[in-house]
């Protein structure tokens, strides 16, 4: 492979044993560069990867003087092992947990009543969120925010019952052989950061920086005094702060670099992708291959459709299987088939623990909740979809979804699809513009809002996901704002 100057630059900073930023624009060959580095020195390397499909990538490309692996690979052999019962144990209800904990009636806290089974939900979601951090014990703000308990109050009051039950699971989690709480991967990566690991390299490289938990951004940056940190990412797709995640790359203290020239599409979708970077106030500008022909225009046939929100994917789905589609939904259906369910229970007059329904009393209030509430906005496409089509409708297709290999056309959300390629991309039409509602026919048209960061980072994931041709579809409206 020649290297383009860019990719100069960075194995020359690698050479200097700089800590080096290499902030790697969608489609830019950011795992060729990482091997090329590696194959440029024979010192011991380790490669924190993103995922298991990454480590498997990378250990194929890299020499074996690099082991590649996730960090909750390393947290097992070093510590998880132990927890290998627990890890196979049989899944629990969330209100038998609770009740194990001593959550044995509901609370109370202004006109809403908390069930046992919302609050023990509540308590095992606040463990997780404590496991993403750097934290060293449970507080007040690994408590999640509830539907209608938003305001700062009802949270702390809600939070100021929910932590010691919080601690008391975790504690539960600390016995290896046996305890009530259901014991997973993040119990054990949490664990092994708090034991304060130092990995055995010469050289640590960090993929996805972008989109870093606290608790591994803290395992990486431990490292610092014996071996050269390198991490690499697209700061513009950093779209995952809302579980927690953060981009470690802005404050990093390295020789920053950049690798700005895909090798995934031509020079129409490099302007495209910098539209959005643009309106993302990101400094990185791509630049197209010359050689590809990546076009922009409209398809009736696409490889893959890119939704905004879960919601928007199930519409698509049954839209597609309507047309006699044979479809897959990246990521597999296990989420909408949850929130299904979840408002099957609410029409029959039953509540239901999922976490974004758990505190409505009936689908009459869930659907006056969406229609009139500002905070709600983010569920009318699921009442809508359920009013229109019913809950049955909806579990039927998600039972008829096909694997990848024989669908027709894939369905993802922008943030699953991050990561991913496809030949021919259409973007649905569930990416509204910002502040948008339906006004009646005689009230003026609502002036045009900016677009936030993270809106526009979403987008530039999704328009560059395509290689041949990009139908900007939902993404229209945009057009006006360049």
């Amino acid at each position: 492979m020649k290297l383009t100057d860019e990719q100069t630059a960075a194995l020359d900073a690698f050479h200097a044993d700089e800590h080096l930023v290499l902030q790697a624009g969608a489609g830019t060959g950011k795992t060729e560069t990482l091997s090329q580095l590696a194959r440029s020195t024979r010192r011991r390397g380790r490669c924190l990867a993103y995922n298991r499909a990454i480590a498997r990538d990378a250990t194929a490309r890299f020499p074996g003087n690099v082991q590649c692996k996730t960090t909750h690979a390393l947290a097992y052999a070093a510590l998880g092992h132990r927890y290998h019962s627990r890890l196979n144990a049989p899944r629990r209800p969330a209100w038998q947990t609770g009740q194990a904990l001593g959550i044995t009636k509901a609370l109370r806290i202004d006109e809403r009543d908390v069930s046992q089974r919302a609050l023990s939900n509540t308590v095992l979601r606040t463990v997780t969120r404590f496991c993403h951090t750097a934290d060293e014990k449970i507080t007040h703000h690994h408590v999640p925010k509830l539907r209608g308990l938003d305001d700062t109050d009802l949270h702390r009051e809600l939070a100021t019952h929910i932590v010691p039950f919080a601690r008391k699971a975790w504690d539960d989690l600390q016995h290896t052989d046996d305890g009530c709480v259901r014991f997973d991967h993040d119990h054990y990566l949490k664990m092994w950061a708090l034991t304060q690991p130092v990995l055995p390299a010469d050289f640590l490289l960090l993929d996805e920086a972008q989109d870093t938990n606290p608790v591994v951004e803290q395992i990486f940056l431990n490292q610092r005094n014996h071996a050269q940190l390198v991490m690499v990412g697209d700061s513009a797709q950093a779209i995952y702060h809302w579980r927690g995640a953060k981009d470690v790359m802005t404050g990093f203290d390295g020789t920053r670099l950049t690798l700005s020239q895909s090798f995934r599409f031509g020079p129409h979708l490099a302007e495209e992708a910098n539209h959005w970077l643009t309106l993302a106030d990101a400094p990185l500008r791509l630049r197209g291959t010359d050689t590809l022909h990546t076009e922009l225009g409209s398809l009736t046939q696409p490889d893959a459709v890119l939704c905004r929100t879960n919601v928007g994917a199930m519409a698509q789905v049954m839209g597609l299987m309507a047309a006699g589609c044979r479809v897959a939904l990246v990521g597999g259906g296990d989420s909408l088939s949850a929130l299904a369910q979840a408002a099957r229970d609410l029409k029959e007059g039953r509540r239901t623990h999922h976490p974004e329904l758990l505190l409505f009393p009936s689908w009459g209030e869930l659907q006056d909740y969406a229609a009139h509430d500002p905070a709600g906005r983010d569920l009318q496409p699921l009442v809508g979809l359920v009013d229109t089509h019913g809950t049955d409708a909806i579990l039927g297709a998600v039972a008829q979804l096909v694997d990848e290999q024989h669908a027709q056309t894939t369905v993802s959300t922008a943030h699953k699809a991050k990561g991913r390629e496809w030949s021919r991309v259409k973007i649905a039409d569930d990416f509204a513009p910002p502040g948008h509602s339906d006004p009646p026919e005689s009230a003026p048209a609502p002036a045009a809002q900016p677009i936030g960061d993270s809106e526009a980072r979403l987008a530039y994931v999704a328009v560059t996901r395509t290689r041949r041709r990009l139908d900007i579809g939902g993404l229209a409206w945009a057009r006006g704002q360049r």
